[in-house]
């Protein structure tokens, strides 16, 4: 499903971090509910909406690392900037300076939807890929057709290199088995904060 010109401008910022060794995990989950809370109820001016999930493995990441992945919707890129102020002024600022102190790292990157229906609800997989070689972009889209018409799938294009990531990730309800040139890898998503806790 190609999205409307309005929805093609939705981007994920996409940032993961995980506690320093010692720090509490539920403790550290609970900071970042109180962080993400505090900025649904602020709203910046282009922020939509935002959900955290635990995720492990991911190979961009150091090894053994149980990150935490938070997804932040933004109307389109002026939203960066409102929300990165919101992030650290009041009210957000003490809750995500607790947060913050407590993180031994992260890494983020800039997505923008592709294909498919937002619906992160349905998000239990995020399938990571690239663009087979020699592959044109709007072939790729076609090669994803069938699976982007899917329920609950959608697919987010990194944007100008600003990530960690394969340049691809596919949210989806289950693990999807694609062809090796895919070079795809499968992250399972727990959530920990669903946007309207």
């Amino acid at each position: 499903m190609r999205p409307t010109a309005e929805v093609r401008k939705m981007l994920a910022y996409v940032f993961w971090h995980w506690p320093r060794p010692g720090v509490d995990r539920s403790a550290y989950e609970q900071d970042l509910r109180e962080f993400h809370r505090a900025l649904a109820t602020e709203k910046p001016s282009g922020f939509q909406y935002s959900l955290v999930f635990r995720v492990g493995n991911a190979p961009w990441l150091p090894a053994n690392v149980d990150a935490c992945e938070d997804w932040y919707l933004l109307d389109a890129s002026p939203a960066l900037d409102v929300l990165n102020e919101a992030a650290v002024s009041s009210p957000s600022k003490q809750v995500h300076d607790r947060a913050a102190r407590s993180a031994a790292g992260g890494v983020a990157g800039l997505y923008r939807f592709r294909r498919g229906r937002i619906d992160f609800n349905q998000a239990h997989f995020a399938v990571w890929l690239s663009k087979p070689e020699g592959t044109s972009y709007e072939d790729f889209y076609a090669l994803l057709d069938e699976i982007t018409s899917r329920s609950g799938v959608s697919l987010w294009g990194r944007q100008m290199v600003l990530g960690p990531t394969p340049e691809f990730c596919l949210l989806t309800p289950a693990e999807l088995s694609l062809d090796k040139e895919f070079n795809a890898v499968n992250l399972s998503l727990d959530p920990i904060w669903n946007g309207s806790e």
